[in-house]
Order: C-alpha cells, then sequence, then structure tokens
C-alpha cells in the first residue's frame, strides 16, 4: 500500500476519534518514510488527543526540524511547544498565519500564545481576525477573554467569557470557573458564586474549583451550598488544596463576610492569573 493511502486511512481513523488506531497506521507509513514531516505532525496531533503531551512534543519537534509547511499541523505543533515553553513555539505559529491568514485556528492560537507571553496589544489583534473569520468560535472567545483581563479590561473579559461558555458545552466547566472569578473581580457576588457553583459541578473531579464555589457562596449567605461544595472538595484533596481546604472551611466556620475576604483579598488575586495563564 502507498504511503498516502496508509496516511488517509490514519486520518480517517481520527476523525473516528480512534487515536490509537490512528497511530498504529502512521506507525507503519513512518516505518516507509521515517523523515516525512506530515506524518510525524499527525503523530503529534493523536499523541496530544491522548494526553501524552511529552510523546506529541518529541513529534512535533521532529516534524519542525523537517520543514513543515501544512498551517493546521503548523498551529498544532507551535500550540504544544508552547506548553514546553519551547521558544521554537512563536516560530511555528507565525509562520501558520503567515501561509494562511485566513485560517481561524492559526489565528487563535498565535494569539492565545501572544497574551500569555504578555505581549497583548498584537494578541488582541491576531484573536480579532480570528473572530472576524468565526464569530461563534468559543476558543477564540475565550481566548479574547483571556487577553482583555490580562489587560485588567474586566467587564469585556466577562462578556467574551460569557459568550465562550455559552457556545462550547464541552468545556463549559473550565469556562464558568474562570468567568466566575472574573465576575467576583468585578464584585459581582451573586453572578460569581452562581458560575463559580455552575462550573465546579461540571468539573467534579477539579478540587479547586469546587472549593472556590463554596467561598462563592458563603460570601453571598448560601451556607448549604458552600458546605456541600467544601464537602465535595474534600474528597479530592490533595497536595498543595490542603491549605486551601482548611483555609476555606475555617472562614465558613465564621461566616459571609470572612468567607468573602477569604475569597477576594487571598484567593482570587493568585487562582485568577494562574487560570487564565494556562495553555490548552
Amino acid at each position: 500500500m502507498r504511503n498516502e493511502d496508509i496516511l488517509a486511512e490514519a486520518l480517517a481513523l481520527g476523525e473516528e476519534g480512534d487515536w490509537e488506531g490512528m497511530i498504529r497506521r502512521l506507525d507503519e507509513a513512518l516505518g516507509l518514510s521515517p523523515q516525512d514531516p506530515e506524518v510525524l505532525a499527525w503523530l503529534g496531533v493523536a499523541e496530544w488527543e491522548l494526553g501524552n503531551l511529552g510523546a506529541a512534543y518529541d513529534r512535533f519537534k521532529e516534524a519542525l526540524s523537517l520543514e513543515l509547511d501544512d498551517p493546521f499541523l503548523l498551529a498544532s505543533a507551535g500550540n504544544t511547544l508552547a506548553h514546553f515553553d519551547d521558544p521554537a513555539a512563536e516560530g511555528a505559529l507565525r509562520t501558520a498565519t503567515l501561509l494562511a491568514p485566513d485560517f481561524p485556528l492559526a489565528r487563535c492560537l498565535y494569539g492565545a500564545y501572544l497574551a500569555r507571553e504578555g505581549l497583548l496589544d498584537e494578541a488582541l489583534a491576531e484573536l480579532q481576525a480570528a473572530l472576524e473569520l468565526d464569530p461563534q468560535d468559543p476558543e477564540a472567545l475565550y481566548e479574547m477573554g483571556v487577553a482583555r483581563a490580562l489587560r485588567g479590561e474586566w467587564e469585556e473579559a466577562a462578556e467574551h467569557f460569557a459568550k465562550a461558555a455559552v457556545l462550547d458545552p464541552e468545556d463549559e466547566g473550565w469556562v464558568r470557573v474562570v468567568l466566575g472569578l472574573v465576575e467576583v473581580e468585578l464584585r459581582r457576588m451573586e453572578e460569581g458564586a452562581q458560575d463559580l457553583l455552575q462550573g465546579a459541578r461540571l468539573r467534579p473531579r477539579d478540587t479547586e474549583a469546587q472549593l472556590l464555589a463554596a467561598l462563592g457562596a458563603g460570601a453571598v449567605g448560601w451556607e448549604d451550598l458552600a458546605w456541600e461544595m467544601l464537602e465535595r472538595g474534600r474528597q479530592e484533596v490533595e497536595g498543595v488544596h490542603v491549605d486551601l481546604l482548611e483555609s476555606v472551611e475555617e472562614s465558613l466556620e465564621e461566616g459571609a463576610e470572612a468567607a468573602g475576604v477569604v475569597l477576594v483579598q487571598e484567593v482570587l488575586p493568585r487562582v485568577l492569573r494562574e487560570r487564565l495563564m494556562v495553555r490548552r
């Protein structure tokens, strides 16, 4: 069978979500052509989808060394390299946008990278271009929210996060938590508590989200919900979250005012920044 036919079969498996099957077929293609950058990059895509970030990084890194020129694969490679703080990420993402300026994903991922590197004006330009190409793209809306938040433009950030949450049911939990934190930053405490609660319920294994929801509910006097979320967080708590658990519990025992102080003054500045900086 020709290498092109094997690659086509592998991509068909990927479209079906059979990432392991895709990898097996791509390994066959790689055996026929060990220096094929496209095959290596698609292996990176499949490894990423399986959560094997280290293997994805290695595949993408090798593909980039062989003059990869597909915009989608370049954008995927750059996004993966960015997770490892590899400086080559910027070149891959920028090249993807130059090769395909009308490709929303490339503009979005490059903008997301620039925002987290602190180049906010440049990031906004890329993200605006992505949204002009696809106004209903939840990822571009979310990343625009991140860029706005990093500039301290909280109202605009909240608007973009709210739109992204509605348009992306699969990732709504994460976005709702971030939106809730931004609403707390805006001192919209009830709205923030509602979104923190909704986000936490959509992310039951996210210990920090449960504890944030407990604080949010406690701060607005929803005592039963606050204690419920605290217990949900307690079930999964480990490592650094132990101290947060103790702080949340103590504040809930003291009442709404104490919970609000802990949330706004002690927890919010650190957690919001950390969540905004997470590369997706």
